[in-house]
């Protein structure tokens, strides 16, 4: 299912046959030193993990990351998405290329346009995301997608301090056509 195109992307929800783009992915050295290794060592796991994370996040949120591929070839590149995590109070943007479609802006353009759900589709009222202090493009990216470091968070998960940043995304948006000036109802 296709989630919303840019001008060179598509973002879609994820599927088993995604299986052996995640297993690259997640196994890339960013991913292991700035994410975490997830054990995902098998196509079957990859399929696990597909399952658990973003299909079931889909199901109970109607968000999730999805993956992003080049409109021209579809050839998946990354991941970008809206993530419900129990240890932060708002929604949390993420997302992960490969190395090698680095340098080439897919994930601003990417992280702009679930920026754009976020507040469009799913009314989210804030997003925030969490970075590695060690990952400088990744603050580069969520900076330039409107984001603002709000402060050091420490993650249990991990046991490590993390970047916290923030983007508020305004009031929900109406749905009721504004009124002429002067007339009350």
């Amino acid at each position: 299912m296709i989630v919303c195109r840019t001008e060179r992307l598509t973002l879609r929800q994820l599927t088993p046959d995604d299986a052996a783009f995640i297993l690259e992915l997640v196994n890339e050295p960013a991913w292991l030193r700035f994410i975490g290794d997830r054990k995902v060592h098998t196509l079957d796991d990859a399929r696990g993990y597909i399952a658990k994370g973003p299909v079931a996040s889909y199901d109970r949120n109607g968000f999730g990351l999805w993956v992003v591929e080049l409109s021209a070839s579809g050839e998946a590149i990354g991941m970008c998405g809206l993530v419900r995590r129990q240890a932060l109070e708002h929604v949390d943007l993420g997302f992960a290329f490969l190395s090698r479609h680095w340098g080439h802006g897919y994930a601003r353009e990417a992280a702009a346009a679930v920026v754009e759900r976020a507040r469009e589709e799913f009314q989210l009222p804030r997003l925030v995301a969490i970075t590695d202090l060690d990952n400088l493009q990744s603050q580069k990216v969520l900076t330039s997608a409107g984001f603002q470091y709000a402060r050091l968070v420490h993650w249990s998960e991990t046991g490590e301090d993390l970047a916290l940043y923030e983007l508020d995304l305004g009031a929900t948006v109406s749905r009721d056509p504004p009124r002429p000036e002067g007339r009350h109802a």
